[in-house]
């Protein structure tokens, strides 16, 4: 067989390995009981914020009081997919993409079976990608957790109907609930920055526990210096910025500027902390 033959042979035998590497970390990584508890205290936030609502508005005879997006939950249960993604996105959701991310090779150096993983050929390259394809997957699965959980609540403690938008428009529950994917989508594509600096950080460290913490802490610091209007320079390149820019999908016609700004910025990180991860990971010296 010619050399030519072979490299298509070679390709495919390497996306089949690539494929079955990258099933076997979903399969380790939403068996592990730690994901399983962290996607379920998320699915659970949108229930005790409805319950809280849903009090709420009863002892005040209906509404009429508190926030607007109080109101706007009690008269339509879609809207409450929208207000627990923005809550949970500026603490809750990075939080959790936080620990999974910042554990994706320290922990695997922790446990010893991090020397096992990197036996195939082009190992350490092929692991970082598929680490980071399964931290995505888990932003997707949180960001689902909580919009289909307040999905469920809305509909079972207020009314479903037309939608109305930020923009003061009308839309159909269907055309509502499209906006709900497509704002889960963007929200899930705006924690890939984190995924990618939480990967790095764990490419320093053979302590699953320190990357983890470092991680999250930097989360909330990078929240805080967001706060300081002292510091407005700085504050449009911090990864966490734009993130509620998803509220410009709430709105017709769509705007979408701040959204595309944020995406884009998400890539910037990601291509920053991946090469710097992946500059850091190949040249580390494996001996557990």
């Amino acid at each position: 067989m010619s050399l030519v033959e072979t490299r298509p042979l070679a390709a495919a035998a390497s996306v089949r390995g690539s494929l079955s590497l990258f099933r076997s970390e979903l399969g380790l990584t939403f068996r592990r009981a730690r994901t399983i508890t962290l996607l379920a205290i998320l699915a659970g936030l949108p229930v005790l914020i409805g319950l809280v609502i849903k009090w709420q508005t009863d002892e005040s005879g209906g509404g009429g009081g508190g926030p607007a997006f109080i109101a706007q939950v009690t008269q339509n249960g879609l809207f409450l997919v929208f207000t627990s993604l923005a809550v949970t996105l500026p603490i809750f959701l990075p939080m959790t993409v936080g620990v999974v991310a910042g554990d994706s090779i320290a922990g695997e150096a922790a446990s010893g079976t991090l020397r096992y993983l990197l036996v195939a050929p082009a190992g350490r390259t092929r692991l970082l990608l598929v680490k980071f394809a399964a931290g995505m997957t888990f932003c997707l699965a949180a960001t689902l957790a909580v919009a289909l959980s307040a999905l469920a609540t809305g509909a079972a403690l207020f009314p479903l109907g037309e939608v109305t938008l930020l923009s003061g428009d009308t839309v159909g529950p269907g055309t509502a609930l499209l906006r709900a994917v497509l704002i889960a989508l963007v929200v899930a594509a705006s924690l890939a920055g984190l995924v990618a600096i939480g990967l790095f950080v764990s490419t320093l460290t053979g302590s699953g526990i320190a990357a983890m913490a470092t991680t999250v802490v930097l989360v909330i610091t990078v929240q805080i210096l967001d706060t300081f209007p002292q510091l407005h320079a700085i504050q449009p390149y911090l990864f966490t910025h734009h993130w509620l820019s998803f509220g410009d999908l709430l709105r017709q016609p769509i705007h979408w500027d701040n959204v595309l700004q944020n995406l884009g910025l998400q890539a910037v990180y990601v291509a920053v902390f991946g090469s710097a991860a992946w500059a850091r990971f190949t040249s580390r010296d494996i001996t557990a």
